[in-house]
């Protein structure tokens, strides 16, 4: 049977319509909810939209009746989680996680790029704190100075209390942090991939303190949040990263299989559709590969089902809708692929760059650009556009659908699109 088991797996029962964390309920951008709105612009079908402080290219995320998300005073060397009204957009409390100077990053990123995680009782943060003295940056093509640092992980309650907060290892990368934390069973778990000694580490939800961390031998930077199956009988944390893909057990750090690359770096997270596992992007090389989630060690030269490199995605992480894999590389060339075979039925030029993940609702895939505009695309053997929206702004933050609503983050501010609740 075909299933895509929730990437939290509360332990309570996740209330209809939230969007908890990265990529959602389901850590993969699909919602299962109808009616979401198709069409809309700067100034049509707007509940409201507020100025956010700050930067952050973070995704906001939604439980009931609260939105979360971070940003980076620079200026002030604040980074910091903001609670929204949901009905309003009006702020109702925000709290200065890290104090820091401005880290090191590349022209893409932000210095609050990881996308907050709740349970629907605490949320959890991650920010990089910059620490010491500069130094030269590894794995890079120019020698520099950059600035390495800690990752801080905190949680807060509902109303803004914190519960406990701890730095969990070394950071340091030319192109920044991004690490948006997975929720599982009782765990916290963060991806540290960096060009230093990274890890991957889980921390118990209630007191932040340290359960298991597992060596990533390769320490090559990434940015990929991993996702969570349970595939043959076995609990699955996927993830593509330093120079490899592969599949750890939760539970404890485990590693279950590893696929060697099929490239260096990457930052889109991995999607399932109850056969393969698929993993695009890259950097130096693009790759898009479809895997067998099976096996044990070094699975490489027999589980690959099938790879292309034409059309692959760095940035955004692909989607599943159907019996298709959709994608969009960061030119904006889009692509759709019959998931089980790797045939490709078209690939057309949306407008613009795209840094955003796309997410899927009622069959329809929701495609945002760095501009702002919204392709919505009904997946099939044709290319079909259903609308194109403009909503006035710089995107790189991923959508999130909550409740027949859309909440989408431009550089300034948050836009819930759809109609007004009280």
């Amino acid at each position: 049977m075909r299933t895509l088991i929730s990437l939290f797996l509360f332990t309570a029962t996740v209330s209809a319509g939230n969007w908890p964390g990265w990529r959602g309920p389901s850590g993969d951008g699909v919602s299962a909810e109808k009616d979401i709105p198709t069409r809309w612009s700067s100034t049509e079908n707007i509940a409201w939209k507020v100025a956010i402080p700050g930067e952050g290219h973070s995704s906001p995320i939604v439980w009931d009746d609260k939105v979360f998300l971070t940003s980076s005073l620079t200026e002030k060397n604040k980074r910091t989680l903001l609670c929204l009204d949901r009905p309003s957009g009006q702020t109702v409390w925000r709290r200065d996680v890290v104090q820091s100077p401005p880290e090191s990053i590349h022209r893409l990123n932000s210095r609050a790029s990881g996308t907050p995680a709740t349970d629907g009782r605490l949320v959890y943060v991650t920010f990089m704190r910059a620490e010491g003295d500069r130094v030269v940056a590894p794995n890079v093509s120019s020698e520099r100075l950059i600035t390495p640092g800690k990752i801080v992980v905190a949680a807060y309650d509902l109303d803004g209390n914190e519960t406990w907060k701890t730095t969990v290892g070394d950071f340091v990368s030319a192109h920044g942090f991004n690490t948006s934390p997975v929720l599982f069973e009782e765990l916290v778990i963060l991806n540290g991939d960096h060009d230093g000694d990274a890890y991957l580490v889980a921390l118990d939800r209630q007191s932040g303190r340290e359960r298991w961390r597992t060596r990533r031998e390769n320490k090559t930077r990434s940015y990929v949040t991993p996702i969570i199956r349970q595939i043959d009988g076995r609990t699955q944390m996927l993830l593509s990263g330093s120079l490899c893909v592969a599949s750890y057990d939760p539970r404890n750090g485990k590693r279950h299989w590893i696929v060697d690359g099929p490239t260096e770096q990457f930052v889109a997270s991995m999607v399932y559709d109850g056969k393969y596992v698929f993993a695009t992007g890259g950097y130096p090389e693009r790759h898009t590969v479809a895997i067998r989630p099976g096996g044990r060690g070094n699975v490489t030269d027999t589980h690959i089902a099938w790879r292309t490199t034409r059309g692959a995605a760095y940035v955004p992480s692909p989607i599943i809708s159907g019996r298709y894999l959709l994608m969009v590389a960061d030119s904006g060339i889009a692509s759709c692929f019959e998931a089980r075979t790797g045939k490709r039925h078209w690939m057309e030029r949306l407008p613009g760059g795209h840094s955003p993940s796309p997410v899927s609702a009622d069959g329809l895939v929701y495609f945002v650009s760095d501009r702002g505009v919204t392709t919505v695309i009904r997946p099939g053997e044709t290319f079909e556009i259903v609308a194109q929206n403009e909503i006035g702004g710089s995107v790189s933050a991923s959508p999130a659908i909550s409740q027949q609503q859309i909440f989408l983050r431009t550089h300034s501010h948050l836009h819930c699109i759809g109609t007004k609740k009280n």
